[in-house]
């Protein structure tokens, strides 16, 4: 729907994915805000413009809630600029697995189902990320204004809700087209699949990581 081919959108939902959840596990009373900005805009926004939805003015205005959430956030509660570090190695973590997954089937050609798909990016994006964090983390703080850390990643993550809620909303969009509604309703029924396959991944990669020293649960 939005003209984006081949290995493009793999790319853009690993490295958007990777983002999100790295901020809900670093960062999480971060993400809250920019969660609860992001549904507050949103749901504020079907309900000023009743059946027209449009993708790009509901991220906006979700992202621009967030920031101020976030700025409010900073304003409150004086942190440092661990947030925006860790949501961008995660950032970083999505594009390289969603790079090496898209390498994969360029090669292999094989058609992979959204359950193995999204098995493949988990367990990448967590592998790279926990491997990555403590090097990315540590060098990255003290050159990332702590001031902008909490509304930068207040507004990422109300931007990816408002996204979200805009796939939610376009399925009963009067002025969505037939083929771009089929599209939407594809990508809903992807989701069970998705999940399971994304928390199969996660697992396994979680214990493999716990065997190599990786103790993840000291970082919650």
């Amino acid at each position: 729907m939005l003209g984006l081919t081949g290995w493009q959108p793999l790319i853009i939902a690993a490295a958007a994915a990777a983002m999100t959840t790295s901020a809900f596990y670093s960062a999480m009373p971060v993400a809250l805000v920019g969660s609860m900005a992001g549904v507050l805009a949103s749901i504020g926004y079907l309900i000023a413009t009743g059946q027209e939805v449009e993708l790009l003015m509901i991220v906006g205005i979700a992202g621009v809630t967030g920031l101020i959430a976030g700025s409010f956030y900073s304003w409150i509660v004086t942190g440092g600029s661990r947030p925006l570090a860790e949501t961008l190695t995660g950032l970083i973590a999505g594009l390289l697995a969603g790079g090496s997954l898209a390498l994969v089937l360029s090669v292999t050609a094989e058609p992979v189902g959204m359950f193995v798909l999204a098995a493949g990016v988990v367990a990448l994006v967590g592998t790279f990320f926990q491997v990555s964090e403590r090097w990315l983390v540590s060098r990255s703080i003290p050159w990332l204004p702590g001031v902008i850390s909490a509304p930068v990643v207040a507004g990422l993550i109300a931007a990816v809700v408002g996204a979200s809620i805009w796939i939610l909303g376009g399925t009963t969009a009067a002025m969505l087209d037939t083929r771009s509604q089929d599209a939407i309703t594809h990508v809903l029924n992807d989701v069970p699949p998705g999940l399971l396959g994304g928390m199969l991944g996660g697992a396994l990669t979680g214990i493999v990581l716990e065997l190599f020293g990786f103790h993840l649960e000291d970082q919650i």
